[in-house]
């Protein structure tokens, strides 16, 4: 389970400055539902050109919601030199740290910050452009934004610039032009990271016993904590079919739980296509 900070937690729980504002002077729009994160993120401006109003609406994960929810409480009464100034890591430090494989959502908040005070100088579209070749065709990311994620969180890994950018976290074949690039920048091949291989074709057997042993060493202990836990019901192909026990079964953030945890570690463990469901929705 994801060790979040106790405010990663309030602002996912809580979240600030959600909604929409009427004539926006800034529109920014990042990410699609089709990657998993999408972010758009509007702002207004005082009389003295100090961000007076700003609000988002996001499609995503605990630590996208928490990260949007800081970064707009980050520049409220800025200007925008000051708002643009504001770097990813910024973001995760206020919120106490993110997990490593969660540095992403920071991005993509600065990203959309960024795209809206575009769009408020230029006047045109408030979507990103991508205005340097496509890496990872996957999650969209572009050379540019692989680039900038290096230089300025000192990235030295093909595996840190997946959780910083998700490119590469898809099928996985940018990795040799994402290690050009770590090359290139950093004047040497990047360092290896030692990665589990996991087996690459499963039998419904083996899948099943390694959903059971997953749940059972990365999944039940935390959630026992918490009074909760969770039951493998059935594997149908690609599709774990689990139940929810004890406390998780009437939890607000049931669906966070399956997705950003459940979801997350069994396809680090057992195979990266998996999709996971609870009982009730099943046959739905």
């Amino acid at each position: 389970m994801w060790d979040y900070t106790d405010k990663v937690m309030d602002h996912f729980r809580n979240p600030r400055n959600v909604g929409e504002i009427k004539q926006p002077d800034g529109v920014g729009l990042v990410g699609s539902l089709a990657c998993g994160d999408a972010l758009k993120l509007m702002f207004k401006l005082d009389d003295q050109n100090r961000i007076d109003q700003v609000k988002f609406q996001t499609f995503g994960c605990a630590s996208a919601i928490a990260s949007s929810s800081a970064m707009t409480e980050m520049i409220k009464g800025k200007t925008l030199e000051e708002a643009e100034a504001i770097t990813n890591q910024e973001i995760a430090d206020y919120l106490g740290g993110l997990p490593d494989q969660k540095m992403h959502c920071s991005v993509m908040g600065r990203d959309a910050l960024l795209a809206a005070i575009d769009n408020y100088r230029k006047g045109k579209g408030f979507e990103r452009k991508v205005e340097s070749r496509v890496v990872c065709t996957c999650f969209g990311v572009s050379e540019q934004d692989i680039e900038r994620a290096i230089r300025e969180n000192h990235l030295k890994t093909v595996e840190e610039v997946t959780n910083y950018t998700k490119a590469g976290g898809g099928c996985g074949t940018c990795a040799p032009d994402i290690e050009a690039i770590l090359t290139r920048i950093l004047g040497s091949p990047p360092e290896e990271v030692a990665v589990p291989q996991k087996p690459k074709r499963l039998t419904t057997i083996q899948k099943i016993k390694l959903v059971e042993e997953t749940l059972e060493r990365e999944i039940r202990p935390a959630l026992r904590k918490d009074g909760g836990d969770i039951e493998l019901v059935d594997v149908d192909g690609n599709l774990v079919i689990v139940s929810l026990r004890g406390n998780c079964a009437q939890c607000r953030v049931a669906n966070f739980t399956l997705k950003d945890v459940v979801e997350v570690k069994l396809r680090e463990f057992v195979s990266d296509d998996l999709v996971v469901v609870e009982e009730a929705m099943a046959g739905m």
